[in-house]
C-alpha cells in the first residue's frame, strides 16, 4: 500500500505549494483547459443562427471580457497560496464555504460527465469508421479512465500532461482545419447564410462565451496558486485562455457551417467530416486529448473542493472516489442533450458567487486571506457573512429570472456579475463591521 500511496498526489489545501508554473506552462495549461470538446460545442452552437464573421466576433470580445474575472480569482490563489474554495471562507464563512464547495463539487462532476461522453462518441464513431467495432460505453469509459489516472498523480503530474497534449492537440488542430480546408469549400463560411437552427441571437451568443470563462473561475486559483509570479498568472491565463477560445469555438462554428452547408445533419464534431477521407483518427485525437487536459482539471479541483468540505483528507481517497463517479456517470442516458441548459446553470451558480468573493478580496478587504482560513478552530469568516449569501442568491434569482422568465438581450452574465457585486459591496459599507476580521472558535 505504501508504494502505492508514493505513485499519488500528495496536494493539499495549504498555502505551501510547489511554485512550479513559469509562464509557458500557464499558457500551455490553461490553453490545454479550454481547447475542449465542450467549447467547440459552443462554437457550433453559433452558426449558421449567426454570421461566422460575427460569430468570431463574438467570441473574441466575450473571451476578453469574460476571462477578467477568472484571472483575477487566479491572482487571488498566486497571491496567498490557497485554492478556490479555501478563498471562499473569508466572504461567506465556514458553513457558507462548505456549501458553495458542495455545489462547485456537483458541477464540476456534471461538467466532467458531459466531456467524457463527447469524447467517448468521437472516439467510438473513428474507431468504427476505421474498424467496424463499435461500443460507445466502452470508449466512454476508456477516456475517463485515463483522466482518473492522471489526476491521482496531483497537480505535478496534471501540469507535465496539460504542457505536452496542449501542444500535440494544438498541432493536430491545425492539422484538421488544413484538411477540412482541402476537402471543403471553408470560404463559403464567410457567405453562408443565416439560418435559425439553434434559437442563438447575438445577445446569447455573448452570453454563452461569457459564461464559458466564468465555468472556470471556481478552479482558477487552484492552478494559478502555482505561478511563479503574480504577472505570470495573469499574462499567462489571459493569453492562454483567449486563444484557446478562438482556436476551439472556431473551429466548432467552422464545422458546424460546413456541415449545414454541404447537407449534412449539424455537427460540431471534425471525426464526422472527415472519417470518409481516411483521416477520421487524427480528428479524433484532437477531442481526445481535449477531454483528457480539461477533464483532469474538473476532476482535479472537485476533489480539492471535497477536501475543502471536509478537511484532513488524503488527497488520493477523494479523488478515486470522485473518479469512479465521473466513469458511470457519463453514461448517464440523454445528458448531452442538457449542454445548453447546462451552460445557463453554471452562470447562474458560479457568476454571482465569485462576483461576492473578487468584491470581497479586491474592494472590501484583504486582512483575514492567509493560512488562518485553513485553521478549522480559527476561520476568519466576516462577521456578516449573511451579507454575501443574501447577495449569492439574489444574483442567482436575478441569473435565473434573467435567462428564463425575462431574457436580456444581451445576456444575463455581465448584469449578474455586477450586480451581485454590488450589491454586496453595498452591503459591507452599510455594516463597517462586516469589514473587520473576526474569529471562529
Amino acid at each position: 500500500m505504501s508504494a502505492f500511496k508514493r505513485l499519488l498526489g500528495q496536494d493539499t489545501l495549504d498555502e505551501h505549494q510547489h511554485r512550479s508554473l513559469g509562464a509557458f506552462g500557464t499558457v500551455t495549461l490553461w490553453l490545454g483547459a479550454n481547447v475542449v470538446v465542450t467549447t467547440i460545442l459552443t462554437g457550433m452552437l453559433l452558426v449558421p443562427d449567426l454570421a461566422f464573421t460575427t460569430a468570431m466576433s463574438a467570441v473574441l470580445i466575450g473571451s476578453l471580457i469574460g476571462a477578467i474575472p477568472l484571472l483575477l480569482v487566479g491572482l487571488m490563489g498566486q497571491r496567498t497560496g490557497l485554492p478556490s474554495m479555501a478563498l471562499t471562507r473569508r466572504a461567506y464563512g465556514p458553513l457558507g464555504s462548505k456549501l458553495i464547495s458542495l455545489v462547485n463539487m456537483a458541477v464540476l462532476i456534471a461538467w466532467s460527465w458531459i466531456q467524457a461522453l463527447l469524447a467517448g462518441m468521437s472516439l467510438n464513431y473513428a474507431i468504427e469508421a476505421t474498424t467496424g467495432y463499435s461500443n460507445l460505453p466502452l470508449m466512454t469509459i476508456l477516456c475517463e479512465t485515463v483522466v482518473v489516472l492522471i489526476v491521482l498523480r496531483g497537480h505535478l503530474g496534471i501540469e507535465r500532461v496539460e504542457r505536452w497534449a496542449a501542444l500535440a492537440m494544438v498541432g493536430l488542430a491545425a492539422l484538421v482545419l488544413y484538411q477540412l480546408n482541402k476537402h471543403y469549400d471553408v470560404s463559403a463560411l464567410l457567405e453562408m447564410p443565416v439560418e435559425s437552427h439553434n434559437g442563438i441571437t447575438l445577445g446569447i451568443a455573448f452570453d454563452i462565451v461569457i459564461a464559458t470563462a466564468f465555468s472556470w473561475i471556481s478552479s482558477s486559483a487552484d492552478y494559478n496558486r502555482n505561478c511563479r509570479s503574480g504577472a505570470i498568472a495573469i499574462w499567462g491565463t489571459y493569453s492562454g485562455y483567449v486563444l484557446a477560445a478562438m482556436i476551439a469555438m472556431g473551429l466548432g462554428a467552422a464545422v458546424s457551417g460546413i456541415s449545414v452547408l454541404n447537407g449534412m445533419q449539424q455537427t460540431y464534431d471534425p471525426t464526422r467530416l472527415l472519417s470518409g477521407f481516411g483521416f477520421g483518427l487524427p480528428a479524433a485525437l484532437v477531442i481526445f486529448f481535449s477531454v483528457m487536459t480539461t477533464n483532469v482539471m474538473a476532476v482535479y479541483s472537485a476533489t480539492l473542493s471535497c477536501m475543502n468540505v471536509s478537511p484532513g483528507m488524503a488527497f488520493w481517497k477523494p479523488a478515486l472516489v470522485i473518479g469512479v463517479v465521473t466513469v458511470f456517470g457519463a453514461l448517464i442516458p440523454g445528458i448531452l442533450d442538457q449542454f445548453q441548459n447546462f451552460l445557463l446553470l453554471i452562470g447562474a451558480l458560479f457568476i454571482p458567487a465569485f462576483s461576492v468573493m473578487i468584491v470581497d478580496y479586491y474592494l472590501v478587504g484583504r486582512e483575514g486571506y492567509s493560512a488562518q482560513l485553513l485553521n478549522a478552530r480559527h476561520q476568519l469568516g466576516r462577521p456578516t457573512a449573511s451579507i454575501a449569501l443574501t447577495a449569492y442568491v439574489l444574483g442567482a434569482g436575478l441569473a435565473a429570472y434573467w435567462t428564463l422568465v425575462a431574457p436580456l438581450s444581451f445576456g444575463a452574465s455581465l448584469p449578474v456579475f455586477v450586480v451581485t457585486g454590488g450589491i454586496y459591496w453595498l452591503g459591507t459599507r452599510l455594516v463597517p463591521q462586516a469589514r473587520t476580521p473576526v474569529s471562529q472558535t
